[in-house]
């Protein structure tokens, strides 16, 4: 049996390698799980649930949810009778979810939790959509299981036949794109586009996991298509799936569950090596000596890389001493940390293969379903810097301008209701990213996003985010936005990694507690003016930060400044802080 429609995924797992606990979640301090079986039985009950309601092939059903088992259930129920599923993010505005509803003309909503069914009955209001369910039980509304329950013994082989009519081709789901500017774009996906995806990836990365045994732990949102094909992996390789509780539990559900993978963004490894190194420096003399000599030689470490028999004796001493302690911190059996949404800094791939963690990256785009490239944990498929080979199925070119183009049965069917913007990025079969890369020896180098490039009143390009992911190699820079579109010379706007610069105050003895008060103050101002030119080296004289503003609060999510896959809102920040961009070039001028 070849999977031809997502929904196969579920059966192929049922007919190769049944899971006893397939969908795992925590309940009450509990690990709970959903056997194969069971999630094949429930997904049924959903279908004719749903029929008995009158949902039709076509309509449109939302998913408003952090990650759950009932998560699946939807969307597989869906998948059968041919529904499309929407998921949208939990954390977007009621504006935007009323908008989402009326431009995708919803005609079910399932919402995870009471505070989601508030905003859910606010961007409704004026909407007439008669099914609203929520996962947990809140007071007025229809639980979920109301669905299962209502037709449970009815004739399954009319799903039967509703799934033997979807085609390959046929509409999945509409993923509303988070966006960095304007209104969100509705991109359609057909079962075609992550079935190639889906079988492509597991072809590329799956070899090191033993299928019907490891497990893995799930974060990151499945209303994003990146976690959410990474889930389809996991059912078609029969890898049992756990799903944290939150974000703030990742840690303690990674040292429970002890995974063999799981998929993250950048900011996370970044955190998590700033943690380790805040430490670090806590450490007595010796230890911290011996902890920053082994930090010293996992950063010049390269798993394709060929050294010498005293470093590869050294770095045994370093992983025995130190690292062992970095793997047992993640579960103690990582195979596989799947990387993507952003760049990876070259120096946390160096530390984590080093560490005996394979960091792999990928790249792609809601549009491209999403995987374009991808690394495997195997040096030979490693290049640092870059985000790996073209996986099966997927063809690529760089445009005369150093755009990125794609084509293969992974590209979107289109945006929704929008045919003059899919015929904006849809030209002559091929799909216009809007990053800018170069391929080396079969290797995909993303160097910057069109869009966010920009020139100096000199004429000179300026490429942001290469800069960003240079300077945030400094343990003081947490987040850092460049500005300069316009201006003589570019400067940046950084958001101090506090952690760091109050480890470094106490040892300077100024014991400020404010971070106003303290990122005001000329020692703090000095130590960023070092930190800034040191990494200015490696700019061209036109690229070089020239002036800076440091920032008292973290850019967020909740708060605006970050999308929900932790891009930087550009537009967003520069209004934010429009006076201290102001401010810089007045003080230049």
């Amino acid at each position: 049996m070849t999977p031809t429609r997502v929904f196969d995924f579920l059966y192929y797992q049922q007919e190769q390698a049944p899971l006893d606990s397939g969908l795992n979640y925590k309940e009450h301090g509990q690990w709970k799980g959903y056997s194969t079986a069971e999630t094949v039985r429930i997904v049924n009950e959903m279908s004719l649930g749903m029929l008995a309601l009158g949902i039709q092939p076509g309509d449109k059903v939302a998913i408003i949810s952090p990650n759950r088992p009932e998560w699946n259930f939807v969307d597989f129920a869906c998948q059968q009778i041919g529904a499309v599923s929407v998921p949208m993010y939990p954390t977007i505005t009621v504006e935007d979810y009323q908008y989402i509803f009326e431009h995708a003309e919803v005609k079910m909503i399932f919402a995870a939790n009471a505070e989601l069914m508030e905003k859910v009955k606010t961007a409704t209001a004026s909407l007439s959509i008669s099914y609203v369910y929520s996962f947990d039980q809140v007071d007025g509304v229809a639980h979920w299981t109301a669905v299962k329950d209502l037709d449970p013994q009815g004739d399954l082989s009319v799903v039967k036949q509703l799934m033997d009519k979807v085609q390959p081709a046929d509409l999945l789901t509409i993923i509303y794109t988070s966006g960095t500017t304007g209104r969100p774009k509705g991109v359609m996906l057909s079962h075609l586009n992550i079935v190639s995806n889906t079988l492509g990836v597991s072809d590329r990365t799956m070899g090191c996991m033993d299928q019907g045994n490891d497990r893995t732990l799930s974060f990151l949102p499945m209303c994003h298509i990146y976690e959410r094909t990474a889930i389809y992996v996991y059912f078609y390789n029969s890898l049992s799936i756990y799903y944290a509780e939150s974000m703030d539990k990742i840690g303690d559900n990674i040292k429970e569950v002890s995974p063999h993978m799981f998929t993250c963004v950048p900011r996370l490894l970044e955190k998590v090596y700033d943690k380790i190194v805040s430490k670090g420096y806590e450490l007595s003399f010796i230890k911290r000596k011996l902890f920053f000599w082994a930090i010293d030689l996992g950063l010049q470490y390269d798993p394709n890389g060929s050294f010498s028999g005293w470093y590869h004796f050294k770095l045994k001493i370093a992983r025995k001493l130190i690292f062992s302690k970095w793997k047992e911190a993640l579960g103690g059996r990582l195979k596989l940390i799947s990387s993507g949404a952003a760049a990876l800094q070259p120096r946390l791939a160096r530390i984590f293969w080093a560490a005996e963690i394979p960091v792999c990256e990928g790249y792609g785009l809601t549009e491209t379903s999403p995987v374009v490239t991808a690394t495997a944990p195997f040096p030979d498929y490693v290049r640092i810097g870059s985000v790996g080979r073209l996986i099966e199925g997927v063809e690529v070119k760089i445009a005369d301008d150093g755009e990125i183009l794609c084509k293969g049965d992974n590209i979107m069917m289109g945006y929704y209701k929008a045919p003059e913007l899919t015929a904006e990025v849809i030209q002559n079969g091929w799909f216009h990213t809007g990053d800018i890369g170069v391929i080396e020896n079969g290797f995909l180098k993303i160097t910057d996003r069109k869009k966010e490039m920009f020139k100096t009143s000199g004429g000179k390009y300026i490429a942001p985010q290469m800069m960003e992911n240079k300077f945030k190699e400094s343990p003081y820079i947490e987040q850092v936005m460049v500005v300069g579109e316009g201006q003589k010379f570019p400067s940046a706007l950084i958001v101090p990694n506090f952690e760091a610069l109050n480890e470094w105050q106490l040892k300077q003895k100024l014991e400020i507690k404010s971070h106003k008060e303290l990122i005001a103050h000329p020692k703090v101002i000095t130590l960023y003016e070092s930190e800034i030119a040191k990494f200015n080296q490696e700019f061209g004289n036109w690229e070089q930060i020239k002036k800076f503003e440091l920032v008292s609060q973290s850019w967020g999510i909740e708060s605006g400044e970050l999308t929900p896959t932790l891009k930087l809102k550009r537009r967003i920040i520069k209004e934010k802080f429009q006076a201290l961009i102001e401010r810089i070039y007045m003080m230049s001028s």
